[in-house]
């Protein structure tokens, strides 16, 4: 590769360079020479590096060099350097500076002195107080309105009678934590008493603000009815990349997302079968006040559109238990089966070495080690078919649910129901104990599937419920008024 520059053609490439076709560039000059070699000399090297080196000493000369000629220059340490000293204030400018400036008693300034009181003055026992006085109270969570009132300052009866007001208003209703009230406390006659309530304002409910006033004839209240449209929310969009991220950025509270989550999980299998293309589609209980507050509830209706085939699930007015219904009535519950009792699992089901015995022998449930008297729930819905003593079982009680799956549940130290009672998934049915042949505290359970014996923990449920008669008439006009609302805010 060659290069062409303004003295001659150097060939550049190669471990060294030549001319080509002129003469080597070189220095001309003694003193210029001398400035190259100036120039890669380091006169200020670190004095605390290299001690007594050539490059140490000269340093050393260098510094040196720099105090004598400092010392030289310096016009001496006894002489002082003079300056201009601007001229003083007088007159008017020193009275206006002095009235802004801020000096020390100790130099003779006389700025914020106070006249010290004299034969004129009339001494105050104590110091007045405000005739009134305003604050701002705000109700935590659990907390009540009188205890709030009581902390404020207010007297006991009377925080008393305005909490009975106030409750008396909103039929019983607890006021929301967060709740700002205004408050006005006017005068006391003594300061061993509370100051009364003069006036208080809050928002006693979503849809109804109070103001409290006294009066002669004690206090009086006032209800401001506030207009609320129940208009309910609906969001639609694309699922992406994650369909709980796409439903909180269209709008969804958490805890909104979390039971729509759960509903499709019912139907299908969400982190695996949902895709980027699929739609969601939530209708969420909505509230706007008239004076601009907005306030969302629970998830009513949850959608997708997942491949061209529509999942819609809605709930029945006035059921609050997780069950969720499609536009046809039905319901459907898929899932593992959960754990009776809150433990940890301590010999699982197959076979074992039995503890007891010491050979070895098929261990038909599963054992789940909890403290003495620990709650042991039912796993399903179902009824009592037997609770006593039951050999090595000790004191045992056996289940019998639909879809011929039977539970049985060994060593309790007491029960909680009797044979031929219904019990609710989740309900109390005994207390762990060491009852039979136990070497400490913790149940023994076992579960049949159309009379054999299975593994409790690969058990999956599936449970369906079909709605008709009037409560299916009932649900299609719920599904119906909630899809003709319009998607948007």
């Amino acid at each position: 590769m060659f290069l062409a520059t303004d003295q001659a053609l150097i060939l550049s490439g190669g471990t060294a360079t030549r001319p080509i076709g002129g003469v080597a560039a070189s220095p001309t000059g003694r003193w210029e020479r001398w400035r190259l070699a100036a120039r890669e000399v380091d006169w200020v090297p670190d004095l605390g590096m290299q001690i007594g080196s050539r490059d140490w000493w000269r340093g050393l000369a260098t510094c040196l060099t720099l105090c004598a000629a400092t010392i030289a220059m310096a016009p001496g340490f006894h002489r002082p350097i003079l300056g201009q000293a601007p001229a003083p204030l007088t007159g008017e400018a020193w009275s206006h500076a002095r009235a802004q400036a801020i000096a020390p008693l100790a130099l003779g300034a006389d700025s914020g002195r106070r006249l010290a009181s004299n034969e004129l003055v009339a001494q105050l026992a104590e110091a007045p107080e405000r005739p009134t006085v305003e604050l701002s109270a705000t109700i935590g969570s659990g907390d009540r309105l009188d205890r709030v009132l009581q902390r404020a300052g207010v007297a006991k009866d009377q925080a008393r009678a305005a909490a009975d007001m106030v409750e008396q208003a909103t039929g019983g209703e607890a006021i929301a934590s967060g709740t700002r009230i205004a408050l006005t406390l006017g005068r006391r006659p003594g300061r061993a008493v509370a100051r009364p309530l003069e006036t208080m304002k809050l928002r006693a409910r979503f849809d109804l603000a109070v103001t409290l006033t006294r009066t002669p004839q004690g206090l009086e209240m006032t209800q401001a009815p506030i207009a609320i449209d129940r208009t309910p929310l609906r969001l639609q969009g694309l699922a992406g990349s994650s369909l709980y991220r796409s439903v909180r950025a269209a709008g969804a509270p958490a805890k909104v997302v979390e039971s729509y989550i759960k509903a499709l999980a019912a139907r299908m299998s969400v982190g695996r079968d949902v895709k980027r293309s699929d739609s969601f589609d939530l209708i969420i209980e909505r509230e706007r006040a008239a004076t601009g507050e907005t306030r969302l509830g629970k998830l009513l209706f949850a959608g997708l559109d997942h491949n061209g085939r529509k999942v819609q699930l809605a709930r029945l007015a006035g059921e609050d238990d997780g069950q969720w219904y499609d536009v046809n009535g039905q319901s459907e519950r898929r899932g593992a089966m959960g754990m009776p009792v809150a433990g940890r699992v301590t010999s699982s089901y197959g076979k074992r070495v039995h503890p007891i015995m010491g050979f070895l022998r098929m261990h038909k449930g599963t054992d789940i080690g909890a403290p003495y008297g620990t709650p042991i729930h039912a796993m399903m819905d179902g009824v009592v078919k037997f609770a006593g003593r039951s050999g090595g079982y000790g004191n045992f009680i056996k289940l019998a649910h639909s879809g011929g799956i039977a539970s049985g549940y060994g060593h309790m130290s007491r029960f909680a129901v009797r044979s031929g009672a219904h019990v609710k998934q989740g309900q109390v049915i005994g207390y762990v104990g060491s009852t039979g042949m136990s070497t400490g505290p913790h149940l023994h359970w076992e579960v049949w599937k159309n009379g054999a014996v299975v593994n409790p923990r690969t058990l999956k449920l599936a449970s369906v419920a079909v709605l008709s008669g009037a409560k299916l008439r009932a649900f299609r006009r719920e599904v119906q008024a909630l899809l003709a609302v319009r998607p948007g805010r």
